[in-house]
């Protein structure tokens, strides 16, 4: 899985106990909001699928529970 650039050089940047880089920085503009939310999405897209391949079974059960979730709204 692809790291955050956001999260490595936050980390990389620690000035002391208590500081966040949050704090120092602007306030971020809608489309770094829209590029941080891509990123997570894309990877948190490709745990799931690695989770199908490590553990089909799981995820087999996962679907199956989701579908009779979902059949419990369509009346």
């Amino acid at each position: 899985m692809k790291s955050n650039p956001a999260r490595t050089s936050a980390a990389q940047a620690d000035d002391g106990p208590g500081s966040t880089d949050e704090s120092q920085a602007a306030p971020e503009t809608p489309e770094e909001r829209r590029r941080r939310r891509a990123v997570f999405l894309r990877e948190l897209a490709e745990a799931r699928e690695l989770r199908e391949r490590v553990q089909p079974r799981r995820t087999k059960e996962r679907r199956m529970r989701e579908a009779m979730r979902m059949r419990t709204f369509r009346t």
